[in-house]
């Protein structure tokens, strides 16, 4: 499905640390059929900064969806992810979390704190690349996404 181009272009926001993963990310998204904006931070504390929109992020578009990592410097994304879902401002922003844990734990803390998926990423080039045109096509083509 395409966003005919009377319509706004969907604000994904991307917590990060890892440059690498950022910029498969970014790439991956950059060829998407819906047209979208990102925004990338590398830590919890510029997520939530943003969010709220903080100093350096006061103009900062709300994000219609997040794709957040729980292993971030000075605020992890479990922590992050708590605050987004304690706040009534936040809580109906789809946080997707991605990381590379795939313990048991990890996936029964982030659902319990209402994490709407939870995506183990792969170690594959290809493969990260086809999880991440996935969630673009679940979460921008096929979901209808709440409004701010």
């Amino acid at each position: 499905m395409n966003i005919s181009s009377t319509e706004r272009a969907i604000n994904i926001l991307l917590v990060e640390d890892n440059p690498g993963d950022a910029r498969l990310t970014i790439e991956a998204l950059r060829d998407a059929k819906v047209r979208n904006e990102l925004n990338v931070v590398q830590d919890g504390v510029e997520a939530m900064s943003l969010l709220r929109r903080e100093g350096r992020y006061a103009d900062a578009p709300r994000p219609d969806l997040i794709l957040l990592d729980l292993n971030l410097p000075r605020m992890d994304g479990r922590q992050v992810l708590a605050e987004i879902k304690a706040d009534e401002n936040l809580r109906r922003i789809p946080v997707a979390v991605l990381t590379t844990s795939q313990a048991e734990k990890d996936i029964l803390t982030s659902y319990n704190l209402h994490a709407n998926c939870y995506i183990t990423k792969p170690v594959d080039l290809d493969e990260f690349v086809r999880v991440v045109r996935g969630i673009e096509n679940f979460w921008l083509s096929i979901v209808k996404l709440p409004p701010e």
